[in-house]
This record gives C-alpha cells, sequence and structure tokens, in this order.
C-alpha cells in the first residue's frame, strides 16, 4: 500500500506575495540603491479626528501642531513592510488651502513635498543621522527646493522632478521631488513647513506629517 504523501507546508502553498519581495529588494535610483515602496507608487492613509493647533509668530507666520492616529486605506501586504515600532522624522513643506465658510468654518487642502530626514529601527535607541547630520539634511533639501522655484519660476512644478539642487542637496536626496510656487495675491494661500515623525505600525504622525 503506497504511503500517503505528506502536505506541502504552508510556505510552499502560501509563498510570500509578489508585493511583498517587491517591497523588501533592493531597487536603484539615480545611482543610490534602496528598499521599500517602489519609486512612483503611492499610499493612501486615513487620518482620525484630531486637533490642530497654530499659535502666530509674526503678521505672516505661525506654528503649527498635529497628532492623530493614521490608518492605511486596505492592507499592506502579508510579509512587507518594517518591524512595529519603526520611527521616521519627516520634514513637511507644503502649500494649505482654505477657503471660509461661515464664521466658524473652512474648507482646507494640504498639498506639498514630505522629505526623509532620518529613521530609528524597531528596538533601537539610536537615529539612523545625529541632529547636526538631520540639520544639513534639512537645509539640503530647502536648498534644492529654493533652486527649482528660481529656475522653473512661475512654471507649474507639480510633474517637473527638480534637476538643479546643490552637490549637497543631491547627496541628501537623490529622488528630486517637483515643487510647487505658492501663489501671490491670493489671501487664503499660505506656505506651510513643519517637521513630523511618525511610528511605523503603530500609526502615529506627529508635527503635521502628510
Amino acid at each position: 500500500m503506497a504511503a500517503k504523501s505528506r502536505p506541502a507546508s504552508r510556505a510552499t502553498i502560501e509563498p510570500k506575495s509578489e508585493l511583498a519581495v517587491s517591497y523588501n529588494e533592493f531597487k536603484e535610483y539615480e545611482g543610490q540603491r534602496y528598499t521599500g515602496m517602489k519609486i512612483g507608487r503611492s499610499h493612501k492613509w486615513h487620518y482620525d479626528p484630531g486637533d490642530w493647533k497654530e499659535t502666530k509668530i509674526t503678521p505672516d507666520l505661525w506654528q503649527i501642531g498635529y497628532a492623530v492616529t493614521k490608518r492605511r486605506a486596505g492592507r499592506a501586504p502579508e510579509g512587507s513592510g518594517v518591524p512595529v515600532g519603526t520611527e521616521y522624522h519627516w520634514y513637511v513643506l507644503a502649500h494649505q488651502n482654505v477657503a471660509k465658510l461661515n464664521a466658524n468654518d473652512y474648507t482646507t487642502s494640504l498639498t506639498g513635498l514630505k522629505f526623509k530626514i532620518a529613521h530609528k529601527r524597531a528596538g533601537s535607541e539610536k537615529w539612523s543621522a545625529t541632529p547636526r547630520t538631520q540639520r544639513k539634511r534639512m537645509i539640503a533639501f530647502l536648498e534644492g527646493v529654493i533652486a527649482d522655484l528660481k529656475k522653473y519660476g512661475t512654471e507649474d512644478l507639480s510633474e517637473r522632478p527638480a534637476k538643479t539642487a546643490s552637490a549637497g542637496a543631491r547627496k541628501a536626496s537623490p529622488a528630486r521631488p517637483a515643487v510647487r510656487r505658492a501663489q501671490r495675491g491670493r489671501p487664503d494661500r499660505n506656505v506651510t513647513a513643519a517637521k513630523g515623525s511618525g511610528r511605523s505600525g503603530a500609526g502615529r504622525s506627529r508635527g503635521g506629517q502628510l
């Protein structure tokens, strides 16, 4: 009597998804190797109700604070992503457009850029960059944005990758993002710059993260 064949292992029956494999494999962009989401793909999140707090510093400058939990629209591919407890420090540069509806309500939209300053691995007490290096990366990013604004002037940069960053900015931000120039003469248009930190897995978003 022939022996019964043993069932295939779960790993054989349910291999890691192609998206998970793609997420974790090494990729290359302008000479830099990286892992994670492929350039050109997008995330979509739902943000819990939260409080946006702002303090007026000068006639045109406000300090902002925002802290909520953000939740993925859908599910992450099985086996993809960084471990729970991983944290990120982002720098956000954005347009906030608002329109007054009545004495207490406004519509609002936020569009712009977020640049990774540093990350902290799960279980580690150290960030991937020192505070001094984080400041240098932030400066390089802003210098790249300024160079784009000077080069392209009033041209809409929403679809144009920036190519005019200094050598230092290129090292800090090899993926040169597009920027959009603030329109002048519109009282409802503000440019907001903020630092944000987020903890992956825990779904935390702090300090104005997009």
